[in-house]
């Protein structure tokens, strides 16, 4: 007799395997490489918006027409940092790895869900502990 399937509203989710630490270091290499893609490319968004200013003696500040390019400048600049910052957490993250605590909360101690680390391998604390830092919303 054939396994009947789960019901879409069965609330029993599907166990997430633990991930080897080459499972690991891979998804770490994947989400680094496109971190790096992605400063690259808003690098050269950034030094474009820039150069484009240099030459132009236009008042940008009263166009009605749109944002201006100081703040186009000042979204990619912060769009920038970000992604720099998170290139930081996964190299810590890596750190982590070779350690051995990749799979420990740097908070409590105890184990970080193997689901948050496929979703955001860069994760330092668990989920609870992540949902008690966090600002009230």
């Amino acid at each position: 007799m054939p396994t009947p399937m789960p019901s879409p509203a069965d609330p029993t989710p599907t166990p997430t395997p633990t991930p080897t630490p080459d499972d690991a270091r891979a998804a770490l290499d994947k989400e680094r490489a496109r971190t790096l893609t992605r400063i690259e490319a808003m690098t050269t968004e950034f030094d474009e918006i820039v150069a484009g200013s240099v030459d132009s003696n236009a008042d940008d500040e009263h166009d009605p027409e749109g944002s201006t390019i100081a703040f186009e400048r000042a979204q990619v600049a912060a769009l920038l940092q970000e992604a720099r910052y998170h290139l930081e957490e996964l190299d810590l993250a890596a750190a982590r790895l070779e350690a051995g605590t990749y799979w420990t909360c740097a908070r409590c101690g105890g184990p970080i869900a193997a689901a948050r680390l496929a979703a955001r391998p860069a994760a330092q604390t668990c989920i609870s502990c992540a949902a008690a830092a966090a600002p009230p919303p």
